[in-house]
């Protein structure tokens, strides 16, 4: 299949770096959750002067909101890449669609495991999408029921949207091409979905209170923004460019 977009020109390396600086973070993170939830180190080591004791998220709180929300955002983002390499022989799309898949994928189970530590549900049916957006001190877990962001209404586990997501026709249709057609839309689809999840992240790097949480997001803010400048090159050089 011909390419009419510099095929042979090498992939950029740009989300490779940001690839990689995220998986330190997700290590780093994920010893630094151990260790917090541990008690932070030694036995008869205690708090410094002036310094409280960590506290868990409570169940409405921005860390917990992020933690299911984003957790829902990065299954449709891993699934729209598995549909992309099924669709297309283009090994630059293909690759971009493996880094994607992988590393949300990975960022996805530690925001579960988040959940799991802090004893809380992974799905709280009477919390529309987003409104954790609204909380405010994270950790005392009673904000309102707002749809901040622009969500739709109706929990998590009703299917919702959330911002940049993709509707169940749009990954029919990107199920229903190939070639070319299927690089273009999918670059489209996983722009709006990342600006959507930049957006999300960015509230958590802003309202969230656990320190290793404020990390990943603002690592994810990172890295889908170095994802978001190769995904528009790349609809350039396809004749395309993003939706809106």
């Amino acid at each position: 299949m011909s390419r009419p977009t510099g095929a042979d020109r090498p992939v950029p390396r740009t989300y490779w770096v940001a690839g990689t600086a995220v998986l330190l973070a997700l290590l780093f993170a994920a010893a630094a959750t151990v260790a917090a939830a541990n008690g932070g180190g030694a036995a008869d080591s205690g708090p410094s002067a002036g310094t409280a004791a960590p506290r868990t998220p409570g169940l409405r709180s921005a860390d917990a909101g992020f933690a299911r929300d984003m957790a829902v955002h990065h299954q449709q983002a891993v699934e729209m890449s598995f549909i992309v390499r099924d669709r297309t022989q283009d090994e630059a799309v293909r690759t971009l669609a493996y880094d994607i898949a992988n590393t949300q994928a990975n960022q996805r189970g530690m925001l579960l495991g988040w959940l799991d530590l802090w004893g809380l549900p992974k799905v709280v049916a009477d919390e529309p999408p987003m409104s954790w957006m609204g909380a405010s001190g994270g950790h005392g877990g009673h904000a309102g029921h707002g749809t901040d962001a622009g969500a739709s209404t109706g929990g998590a586990g009703s299917g919702a949207l959330m911002p940049g997501m993709a509707t169940k026709e749009e990954l029919d249709r990107l199920g229903a091409v190939s070639g070319r057609d299927a690089e273009v839309l999918f670059l489209q689809l996983m722009t709006d979905h990342h600006k959507g999840g930049v957006a999300m992240a960015e509230g958590c790097a802003q309202q969230c209170e656990t320190p290793v949480e404020r990390a990943l997001a603002q690592g994810m803010v990172d890295a889908q923004r170095s994802e978001l400048t190769l995904m528009e090159d790349m609809l350039r050089q396809r004749g395309a460019a993003p939706r809106g």
